[in-house]
């Protein structure tokens, strides 16, 4: 058996939560090993906002920052992520000089380059003397409790494609499923499973929606228009609205509204959509039959973008004519259909495309204060934990808080 190396601590998976996480731990004098299966680091901050790196979001209200989040335990991330707001990070990318805009709704991106976060974040790695090996292969990981004056201390023993390693912490900071085409696997969560700790079922989050076939077919020629809708999903306690811009796709739904909804969406359920929201659709057309003898579709065009227009008012033959000559009845359907239109999805676009993964490793199985699971001298931080943020920086700021509440924590 060879020698394997001792460390401080090992962190598995240089993302954006285990690289904060390194180089926060080793600028507190750890010895830290940051290993990932890829040659790359960072790779989903890279492709983030666009390749400029939706970073974070300074509308997150620390006092309810479960407001913004989504899990079994929403309130789970509340310690973390008001012991590490986004003010902090904000004033870690100034120290870095990397200059930054807010794009709407509180969210940050870089002026320039994604790029420029992981070099950050490489740079704090290096000022805390974080060791990295990558690419590296992980074998098996073997805990042994050891007695030490009384008190039970643990150790943990890594086989790797680079030699074993020795180490009393282990943190796991490997993302979901999402995006596969960059890495991403479910090697987290098998890590959990091995040490029995409980598991919330994954599946994708802010992911575009999909609709059948024929039922879709009326609509895919819309595929590139986008626009301002509010969307809705749920019942009662459950119901979930958001006020965004909708993309329509060959395939079906996609943009903002989408991927914030389909965090709350369940299968079966059907959305409803209003595509003039804050305005009086049947009072327009009232008030249009009364002084208007232009075509329904160009009244209506008034209110949304004119190809959806022609398409609504394409698929009845009532509607096909001056808005003085309509009959009530089919302007007000027309109305309802603008201002109501509900359609069921068939399901999403898988891990592909989704932004993040839903689910993951049970927060009952978790310190809230420390991210160490039931399972000594094991910790899991960022998208694996069963914690997920609203589009719009909030999955970014969690990593950041959860790094940080872990790495002051070893």
């Amino acid at each position: 058996m060879s020698e394997a190396k001792h460390f401080d601590a090992v962190v598995i998976g240089a993302g954006a939560a285990g690289l904060f996480c390194a180089g926060v731990a080793g600028q507190r004098g750890l010895k830290v090993l940051l290993l990932d299966h890829s040659e790359k680091v960072g790779e989903k901050i890279r492709i983030s906002g666009g390749g400029r790196a939706n970073f974070t979001n300074r509308d997150l209200d620390v006092r309810a920052p479960q407001r913004h989040f989504i899990g079994e335990n929403p309130n789970f991330c509340r310690s973390a992520l008001s012991r590490y707001a986004p003010q902090q990070f904000i004033e870690l990318v100034q120290k870095h000089g990397i200059a930054f805009h807010e794009k709407h709704k509180g969210q940050l991106f870089c002026d320039g380059s994604s790029q420029q976060i992981v070099d950050m974040l490489l740079a704090e790695c290096a000022a805390g003397g974080v060791e990295r090996w990558q690419p590296c292969r992980i074998g098996q990981i073997v805990f042994s409790a050891k007695n030490a004056d009384g008190a039970s201390v643990g150790s943990y023993r890594i086989e790797s494609s680079r030699g074993p390693i020795e180490t009393p912490k282990i943190v796991v900071a490997t993302g979901g499923l999402s995006i596969p085409q960059i890495g991403a696997s479910d090697f987290g969560y098998r890590i959990a499973e091995q040490f029995g700790l409980r598991m919330v079922a994954p599946r994708p989050a802010l992911v575009p929606l999909t609709f059948g076939g024929e039922a879709w077919a009326p609509y895919a020629e819309l595929a590139g228009l986008a626009l301002p809708v509010r969307i809705e999903t749920g019942a009662r306690k459950e119901k979930m609205a958001f006020l965004e811009d909708l993309l329509f796709t060959h395939r079906g739904l996609s943009g903002p509204a989408v991927l914030q909804i389909s965090s709350y969406w369940k299968p079966g359920a059907p959305l409803t959509l209003d595509f003039a929201p804050g305005v009086d659709v049947a009072a327009a057309f009232a008030e249009a039959k009364l002084r208007s003898r232009k075509r329904i579709a160009n009244e209506l065009a008034a209110l949304v973008p004119s190809r959806l227009a022609d398409a609504w008012v394409g698929q009845d033959g009532a509607l096909q004519r001056p808005i003085n000559e309509a009959a009530d009845r089919a302007l007000a359907a027309l109305a309802e259909r603008i201002a109501r239109w509900q359609i069921v999805p068939s399901g999403t676009e898988g891990y592909k495309k989704a932004e993040v993964t839903a689910g993951g490793v049970d927060t009952r199985d978790l310190s809230s204060q420390t991210m160490e699971s039931k399972q000594p001298g094991l910790y899991f931080i960022g998208e694996v934990v069963d914690v997920t943020g609203w589009l719009g920086g909030y999955n970014f700021q969690w990593a950041w808080a959860s790094a940080h509440a872990c790495a002051n924590a070893l």
